[in-house]
């Protein structure tokens, strides 16, 4: 998975691609002095700039950008490959936050953001992202993230899969012909993602910042297409990545065989804004809450649980968000829990503890304070670590 690729894989990675033709050279040197590597693929004078992960903990495009050099260097045959490869010379550097990978983390080794230091250029990856740009003034950058997997579509409960912006260069969002053109490919990576994840595609937020890369690299001269990757219910990180790879040919291919500069920037202007706060990734609907040191009373109420970005080889966590009625919020995985007595099984039920949840059947008689409680009283189900490892079958997700 891509969470789980480390530096370590990714020399490996590049060592394949080398392997059948693919440039591959260091461009520089983490603050750990790690190397930071830049993929080429192409001849032709159009300059494509793309990187990844700035953030250490945002890997998904990192892999799709090795799908995307294996798949063009293994088929030239292609008559729009090879289009590719006569028209542009495509660059890419896919891990420039190595330091900030190997915690998975979002900031550097010197707990910098990356992508807020285009102006201080106090650390060495802002120094040598901003030099291959000024170095090789390419004519189109794709600055490549992760956001929140609970970003949503515009006023919708559904996950923002992929959210695009194309990005300006000032605060008054003045226009210029390679941002128009940024438009139009994007309207058209728009129109190929809607082919698999229809309503899931959404439009990045598009306040200007100053100290940050997206914005300056379009003020510099290279304009850019931001394209955020999130998640999405019932597909795992490597269906993301196919998505990075779909957007990535898709915006390749329309700039080689020049069908950009008649295609419409509409699919993509009208794109729903992402919205946040709008859901949890586990709702538990209208429980019946217990307190097992006052189990007289019973609250009837939602739960909200979230869990936080971590490695896909890593035990997920998961912790109590809310738990009230949730009026007006959705639940990624949404579960009816009016049947049952709900108790959290290592302490209270309550925000900020441990979504480690226990249910029983409202119809049974039990002694809340039994000192022998769960061999007593065995739960009729049990959600822990982000699922129910019992009991799931009384629980259809809605």
């Amino acid at each position: 998975m891509p969470s789980d690729v480390r530096h370590k894989d990714l020399q490996k990675y590049l060592e394949d691609l080398k392997k059948i033709g693919v440039k591959v050279d260091e461009a520089g040197r983490s603050f750990q002095n790690r190397e930071i590597y830049q993929m080429e693929f192409g001849k032709g004078p159009l300059k494509v700039f793309m990187w990844s992960q700035m953030h250490g903990d945002e890997p998904t495009a990192t892999s799709a950008l090795f799908d995307t050099f294996t798949f063009l260097q293994k088929n030239p045959h292609l008559p729009w490959v090879k289009k590719i490869e006569e028209t542009m010379t495509f660059r890419a550097v896919p891990m420039l936050n190595p330091d900030g990978q190997e915690l998975y983390q979002r900031r550097s080794a010197l707990d910098i953001d990356i992508n807020r230091d285009a102006v201080d250029l106090k650390t060495p990856e802002a120094q040598l992202l901003k030099k291959l740009r000024d170095d090789w003034n390419p004519s189109i950058g794709f600055n490549l993230h992760n956001q929140n997997s609970l970003t949503t579509v515009g006023a919708t409960y559904e996950q923002a899969a992929i959210s695009l912006l194309v990005v300006y260069g000032d605060a008054a969002k003045t226009s210029t012909e390679g941002l128009e053109r940024n438009r139009r490919i994007c309207g058209l990576i728009v129109q190929a993602l809607q082919n698999y994840i229809p309503g899931h595609v959404a439009r990045y937020d598009d306040e200007y910042t100053a100290t940050a890369f997206g914005d300056n690299f379009s003020a510099w001269g290279t304009p850019v297409i931001l394209i955020e990757t999130g998640a999405l219910q019932g597909k795992d990180e490597m269906y993301l990545v196919k998505m990075n790879f779909i957007a990535f040919l898709t915006a390749l291919k329309s700039m080689a065989d020049g069908s950009e500069k008649t295609a419409s920037s509409v699919p993509y202007d009208t794109l729903p804004h992402n919205s946040t706060g709008r859901v949890y990734n586990f709702v538990f609907r209208n429980a019946l809450i217990v307190d097992r040191e006052n189990p007289s009373q019973i609250t009837v109420a939602s739960i909200g649980a979230n869990s936080w970005r971590t490695r896909a080889a890593f035990i997920p966590q998961v912790a109590i968000t809310a738990v009230n009625s949730l009026n007006g919020m959705g639940g990624v995985d949404e579960y009816d829990a009016s049947n049952f007595y709900v108790i959290q099984k290592f302490g209270r039920l309550r925000p900020s503890e441990s979504a480690e949840l226990l249910f029983f059947k409202k119809e049974r008689q039990i002694d809340w304070k039994s000192p022998n409680f769960e061999k007593d009283f065995p739960p009729d189900a049990v959600f822990s670590l982000g699922k129910f490892v019992k009991g799931a079958e009384l629980f259809p997700v809605k």
